[in-house]
């Protein structure tokens, strides 16, 4: 009996320690626990689709996928549409002006609103309020403004002057920088933001020893406080490229990749070659050039980040 009873009291000790060794892993892995669910589904959705979307892009998958190998013929008949070379060319023009317009205006609202200037709240939140809309407001907005029928060039004409003509959105030479415009507007209140954020985070000592030693405000500015900037400018641009390179609903909202082909981006040809003409195979690769374009964009940058982070250590 009290063998018995021993063992008991042994299976429970054990059993005890086990209870509080679980509870204490648990505890200290709770936020790992918490996350691993988000993590699962990122691989599988993320992940998961762009190792497929690469495998489609070397099939011969039209309406529906299918797993017959091609190699890279799709490519091949992906580099030879001409809609594709459109498509590229213009995403060169629209990001380059969408990001050096929307840096220099950012950059001019960050150093206007950091000068004291009186409402600065109520500044910053009108400058930053575009950014809370989508690309699909925007854009309707803007197709409004542009409209030669309904918007500027109608307003300009009821205050009597017949001979202005504004009719950018329905010309194929100029359609693409009415993208410039819209984009421009919105993403230019977040810049500011960063800029703003960047600019409070410099030492004023420097800037009175500017002062002390004669300098002026634009001296200050273009010699000390912009070059400190380096790594904002980094962080703008990087974030600009792939808002660029991934622009699809402001396009759609717009212009709608016309007039013609005139303002299609890499982002409206995938989606019109994928479920607008049933050649899925061709929207699949792409799709992997867009997500080749980014990487390419974004690895540099981390690298870049990490690097000066393990320098600062």
């Amino acid at each position: 009996m009290s063998t018995t009873l021993s063992e008991y009291r042994g299976v429970s000790g054990r059993h005890g320690e086990n209870s509080a060794g679980l509870r204490l892993w648990l505890g200290q892995n709770a936020s790992q626990l918490a996350l691993a669910p988000s993590v699962v589904v990122v691989l599988v959705v993320v992940y998961g689709f762009m190792v497929w979307t690469g495998v489609i892009s070397l099939t011969a998958s039209k309406m529906l996928p299918t797993y017959q190998f091609v190699g890279f013929e799709q490519y091949e008949r992906l580099w030879s549409n001409p809609i594709w070379h459109i498509a590229v060319s213009n995403i060169f023009i629209f990001g380059f002006l969408f990001i050096g317009f929307s840096t220099a205006f950012g950059l001019a609202l960050a150093i206007l609103i950091d000068q004291k200037v009186r409402a600065e709240g109520f500044l910053r939140t009108i400058y930053l309020y575009p950014m809370a809309l989508s690309f699909i407001v925007t854009g309707t907005a803007w197709k409004w403004i542009l409209n030669p029928g309904l918007g500027l060039e109608r307003m300009v004409h009821m205050w009597g002057w017949e001979s202005f003509k504004f009719d950018w959105l329905v010309n194929t030479q100029y359609a693409i920088y009415t993208l410039v415009i819209a984009g421009v507007w919105q993403s230019s209140g977040f810049v500011m933001a960063l800029f703003l954020a960047a600019l409070r985070g410099i030492d004023d000592d420097l800037i009175k020893a500017a002062r002390l030693d004669g300098a002026g405000t634009v001296q200050i500015y273009r010699r000390i406080i912009i070059p400190q900037m380096g790594p904002t400018f980094m962080t703008v641009g990087v974030i600009l490229m792939q808002q660029a390179v991934k622009s699809f609903d402001l396009v759609v909202a717009l212009t709608s990749g016309g007039p013609g082909n005139s303002t299609n981006l890499p982002a409206t040809f995938m989606y019109t070659q994928t479920f607008g003409r049933d050649q899925m195979a061709v929207g699949a690769a792409s799709a992997i050039m867009i997500f080749m374009t980014v990487t390419a964009i974004i690895v540099p940058y981390l690298y870049v980040d990490i690097r000066n982070n393990r320098n600062e250590g």
